[in-house]
């Protein structure tokens, strides 16, 4: 096999040449491991159809659609959340949001420096699939954005199951992509950039590149990150491992180093991005900044997995790749004209399909069989009973996922998940049920407590155009049965506009 290209190389050739196969290089075999070494891979606010994989025509994602033509893609698999943090704590607890107790963003602190509090943290207690992992013999580590738990909480990595962190604490921290540090573990490590506000208007020449100079720096958040995540394959290699890597791309603000941005220049029609106060930042270029900033994660994966080939690890890894939630729904990106969500309905705060179906790519050689493609209905909250299984062990009483292990390795029998739930306070109160082919969802819950079901038939209408209730009344009351069963009142007051 050849190596995964580097980001330049990869971006050349991406969008003038045809990509070459693979390759690895091994310089080493490690001992045989009897557990494989785990690499999660959680991409921030990426659409279902922003990998080339998945359909995009616009981005090249090389790496990414090797990933999936050397393992297995699915059709049918959902995130956690519409946003952010309760969806990363649906994958880390295996509970979906009708009993979890992170339910959506709730903030603490600002976003200057002297602010950051972060979010809701976990509990002392909670059971995270990261402490259990570390049970079974694993080495473990999170690098990238937490968003669980700021400075000193309960919720922070190392209280989590974590040995080592490295990245963003404080998902608002995030909205700048060269902040003055990042988080080793519960230190504060400076970074050789400025401060500067991460909600900003332009002032200057909209058209001038050198209006846009304020909103850059020296060390790009994501560059450091991937340098702790092949630290740590490299200091582990000899023993199983379990690594959470959560790079911040493509969330906003659209910042990109400027060698992996000239690809796109010129690419495609612009309106250069003002932002504004409340708004993220300014950017001349925006549909290539955004492309590009693809692109880059991209090649941060391709990093990852050439390191595994470089360590001759690969056929002792499994590597799965999805999304926090769906693509964005903010100003400055242009959902509708990279096609990011494939004509599902909604973005991200949604729970139609837009917001939560992501793609999910998972790769073992020699384990799963290459270029494969499943409908099986999953979520990330799936990831704790699916690794419990490679294991040959249960995950803990109390939680929601079923192990899709039958599925990746085409053996045994794949238990269906009766229903897939999600509830969600935002944007009036909506909740969803994903049954077979049904889809349910309720919206304007805290205007109207008694806000009607709408039904969808996925199998015929994944856009989820027609309202079919009516037709289906039977159908609609398992359903209602379902979300009733699904939700449990929660600990934290905000949580609660479920009044039926």
């Amino acid at each position: 096999m050849l190596r995964f290209a580097n980001l330049g190389l990869i971006l050349f050739l991406a969008i003038t040449l045809l990509s070459p196969p693979l390759a690895s290089v091994s310089l080493a075999s490690p001992a045989t491991q009897a557990r494989p070494n785990i690499i999660f891979i959680l991409a921030d606010d990426l659409g279902y159809t922003e990998v080339g994989a998945y359909g995009q025509q616009k981005i090249k994602t090389p790496n990414l659609d090797r990933l999936a033509a050397e393992g297995m893609r699915f059709t049918q698999f959902y995130a956690g959340s519409p946003v952010c943090a309760p969806s990363r704590g649906a994958f880390l607890t295996g509970k979906h949001t009708g009993h979890a107790y992170v339910r959506d963003n709730m903030e603490f602190g600002g976003f200057k420096d002297d602010e950051e509090r972060g979010q809701l943290p976990l509990p002392a207690d909670e059971p995270i699939l990261a402490k259990w992992l570390k049970e079974m013999g694993y080495t473990t580590a999170a690098v990238g954005k937490w968003g669980l738990g700021g400075p000193n909480s309960t919720g922070v990595p190392n209280k989590q199951g974590f040995d080592f962190f490295y990245g963003y604490l404080d998902q608002k921290q995030a909205h700048n992509y060269y902040p003055t540090h990042l988080w080793r573990n519960d230190q504060w490590e400076k970074l050789n950039n400025t401060y500067f506000a991460p909600h900003q208007k332009l002032k200057g020449d909209p058209a001038d590149p050198h209006s846009y100079d304020k909103y850059k720096g020296n060390d790009y958040a994501v560059d450091l990150m991937t340098k702790e995540a092949l630290k740590f394959i490299r200091t582990n290699q000899q023993k199983p491992f379990f690594l959470y890597y959560a790079p911040t791309l493509p969330h906003l603000a659209l910042q990109v180093p400027d060698e992996a941005l000239r690809p796109y220049l010129g690419k495609f029609p612009e309106t250069p991005y003002i932002g504004g106060d409340t708004r993220y930042l300014p950017n001349r270029t925006p549909r290539a900044t955004y492309a590009a900033m693809i692109s880059y994660l991209d090649a941060q994966v391709g990093n990852l997995v050439n390191e595994l080939s470089t360590r001759g690890l690969d056929k002792n890894t499994l590597v799965i790749f999805t999304s926090d939630n769906g693509a964005t729904y903010s100003s400055g990106v242009d959902a509708k004209f990279f096609n990011s969500v494939g004509g599902l309905r909604g973005l991200k705060g949604d729970v139609y399909e837009g917001g939560i179906r992501v793609p999910f790519i998972a790769r073992w050689p020699g384990h799963i069989p290459a270029g494969a493609m499943s409908d099986h209905i999953g979520a990330n909250w799936d990831m704790w009973a699916t690794f419990a299984d490679l294991l040959g062990r249960q995950p803990p009483a109390g939680t929601d996922g079923i192990s899709i292990l039958p599925t990746l390795l085409g053996k045994g029998k794949q238990q269906e998940h009766e229903y897939l739930y999600w509830e969600f306070g935002p944007k009036g109160g909506q909740q969803a049920v994903r049954m077979g082919g049904w889809k349910g969802v309720r919206t304007g819950i805290k205007q109207n407590p008694d806000a009607p079901i709408q039904l969808y038939d996925l199998s015929i209408d994944v856009g989820e155009t027609k309202d079919v209730a009516a037709e289906h009344p039977d159908i609609v009351k398992r359903i209602a049965e379902i979300a009733r069963r699904a939700h449990r009142p929660s600990a934290i007051e905000r949580f609660n506009f479920l009044t039926r």
